[in-house]
């Protein structure tokens, strides 16, 4: 038995799928029958016959031989690892095997008629998920711009330096939970000549940072599973650290050389062209009519404010008046405010109120962006599951060499996409949970999002098509360069490709230790730095020389901050005592959450305890009764101590 298992683990990979099938039959036999005739060796051999014949057929093997309780890579002969085994998240990635093409396409296209109709199932339960998982991530970008497009509107509309410039735009991005529209707001200002160029070229880069909060926001759906949160948290914020890591390279760069500036000028005319028309991705021409029946968002009031110089403000948009209270597009056209009504089908949406106050679109706004987080959850959490049973038994040697396609070609395919959906938000968040199940490694989830950056350029360059201004143009150009310069420093060269992809896996790591961490990073990262460098480089635009010195002594202060942290984390062994208060924290959390069980379970072993020793159980009133006396007698001793004294 010995010598044809030793055989057996050698021939598998050698003879054609055929033969391996075969074999393993003939062996599965011989097997069962050295059982029936030698039972003291059944114990040792009683796993012979689950081994699969290859690993696509070997969920058909196990069903077939009753082994369907194999859970564990370290079960199976080739010690590869399948979806829904107990020690799947224990896989690292260069411990994958590699499979053939042949392989792939028989676990893709081999199965019953029976399994083709639950694949059709599956697929069609999968779109109507994705369809409602897209309806709320628009949603959320329409409910952001009612709640911050006010906000938005007021600070891009600002002359400031490089700093606040690109501060601006990471808060506005965030406000409006999208970069396509933070930068043809852009364009549009840059067209109009409200912004300079140079200052919108700073914007652009707080825009491409600030869309990455979407997509980390969706991998907190992950929280109630600590292995798929890791994987999620480290797919998002790959994209985080590569425009962080951009910026803190080619900030200083554009601010010496102005090269970005230079470069997109040379490459337009002097004189200015004819204005395109507008053009609307297939994806959003989807999702947009269901999404306007609930709520639209009125980017021409955004653009307005931001364009007036502070002449106008969001005040001046209400209260709503339709004519004669109709509410359409026609009778309201003019005048309504955050809340828009649609061109196209001349109705308003449900979240539309005659006479409303900026106060009731703005609850409005609150209450949408709630439901837009509930249907994101729920669809999310379908999406997940149904993707793991569809995939459960199936090897992740296949799914990996499905997925492993070459890192220019994967470029390609995020910008594909991102141009589709228009909105590198809605294909990062799509994917990000694909990097959550394993199903994409996070090597893979890199070039995609980087494809994505380029690919939301696109909607820049639509915008300044609709603007006849060549600055507008040069603005779009200056976006997509942007992007370019940091994939030419961060992707060809392994070294450095390796840099952004560590930081995030560091920062998934985190989760593992406390699932609250997403939480912090998302409050710190995108809204309290920004805020806090906003501040002090505000101090040095004001043409004050107290507002001058206050910002100095600011940035000295916040400088020893710097230094102090530095020295303590790495000197005072802070980075071990932030670990350790973290997983304090953690461990708390899941205690409290265990409590009622923990106490149920006291109860019950207290009560087994009591009739096993034949203890009798004190009467509670008698309890009562005699501590009450005690009480009693304690009151009289102090009122006779006080007498006497």
């Amino acid at each position: 038995q010995k010598r044809a298992k030793n055989e057996g683990a050698i021939i598998l990979d050698a003879p054609p799928a055929s033969e391996a099938t075969h074999f393993w039959l003939l062996l599965s036999k011989l097997a069962h029958h050295i059982h029936q005739s030698s039972p003291e060796t059944m114990s040792d051999e009683k796993d012979l016959e689950s081994v699969p014949m290859n690993e696509e057929d070997g969920g058909d093997v196990e069903a077939e031989k009753g082994s369907s309780e194999v859970k564990s890579r370290k079960e199976r002969m080739t010690g590869s690892t399948h979806f829904g085994d107990n020690d799947f998240y224990e896989e690292a990635p260069e411990e994958i095997g590699d499979a053939t093409w042949g392989e792939v396409c028989r676990a893709c296209c081999c199965h019953t008629p029976k399994e083709w109709g639950f694949i059709f199932i599956g697929l069609v339960v999968l779109c109507f998920f994705l369809y409602f998982f897209l309806l709320g991530l628009e949603l959320l970008g329409s409910s952001a711009k009612v709640l911050g497009g006010c906000t938005a509107g007021a600070i891009l509309g600002g002359d400031t330096n490089p700093v606040a410039a690109m501060m601006i735009g990471i808060l506005a991005t965030v406000l409006l939970q999208s970069s396509s529209t933070t930068t043809s707001i852009i364009v549009s200002l840059v067209g109009a000549g409200s912004v300079d160029v140079r200052q919108a070229i700073y914007m652009i880069m707080g825009a491409n940072i600030g869309t990455s909060v979407t997509n980390t926001i969706v991998a907190m759906g992950h929280l109630g599973n600590g292995d798929e949160l890791e994987r999620a948290f480290a797919g998002a914020t790959v994209h985080d650290m590569f425009n962080f890591l951009s910026v803190l390279i080619l900030l200083p760069l554009e601010a010496a050389t102005g090269y970005l500036y230079y470069l997109t000028k040379a490459m337009l005319p002097e004189e200015a062209f004819e204005k395109g028309d507008k053009w609307t991705g297939p994806i959003k021409k989807i999702v947009s009519p269901l999404g306007n029946l609930i709520i639209k968002a009125n980017k021409d009031l955004i653009k307005e404010i931001s364009v007036s110089e502070g002449e106008i403000t969001c005040a001046d948009y209400y209260p709503v008046n339709c004519t004669g209270g109709i509410e359409t597009y026609d009778a309201c056209k003019g005048h309504y405010g955050l809340i828009a009504c649609d061109k196209k089908t001349n109705k308003c949406p449900a979240f539309f109120q005659n006479g409303a106050s900026e106060h009731d679109d703005k609850v409005s706004g609150g209450v949408c962006l709630a439901l837009a987080l509930f249907i994101l959850i729920v669809c999310l959490i379908g999406l997940v599951t149904l993707l793991q049973k569809m995939l459960l038994g199936t090897s992740t040697r296949i799914i990996y060499k499905a997925t492993n396609i070459n890192g220019y070609i994967a470029m390609a395919l995020g910008c594909g996409i991102t141009i589709l959906v228009q909105s590198s938000s809605i294909t990062t968040s799509t994917l990000t949970p694909l990097v959550g199940m394993g199903v994409i490694q996070l090597e893979q989830m890199f070039p995609l999002t980087l494809g994505a950056n380029i690919g939301t350029t696109f909607t820049a360059i639509m915008a300044a098509l609709v603007s006849d201004k060549i600055t507008a143009m040069q603005t779009a150009l200056a976006h997509l360069f942007f992007n370019i310069s940091g994939i030419i420093i961060w992707y060809p060269i392994p070294f450095m490709r390796r840099v952004p992809l560590n930081a995030a896996r560091k920062l998934g790591k985190a989760t593992r230790i406390w699932r609250g961490f997403p939480i912090v990073y998302i409050v710190m990262m995108f809204f309290v730095l920004p805020l806090v460098v906003l501040g002090l480089s505000t101090c040095f635009t004001q043409e004050s020389k107290g507002f001058t010195v206050l910002g100095a002594f600011l940035c000295i202060g916040v400088g020893f901050g710097i230094a102090y942290f530095l020295f303590w984390w790495y000197r005072k062994d802070g980075r071990q005592s932030c670990i350790t208060c973290m997983a304090e924290r953690q461990r708390r959390k899941e205690a409290s959450q265990g409590l009622p069980d923990n106490m149920e379970y006291i109860k019950a072993e207290l009560e087994r305890l009591r009739e096993h020793t034949g203890l009798a159980e004190e009467e509670d009133d008698d309890d009562e009764e005699e501590g009450d006396e005690e009480t009693a007698q304690d009151e009289k001793q102090v009122e006779t101590s006080e007498e006497e004294e």
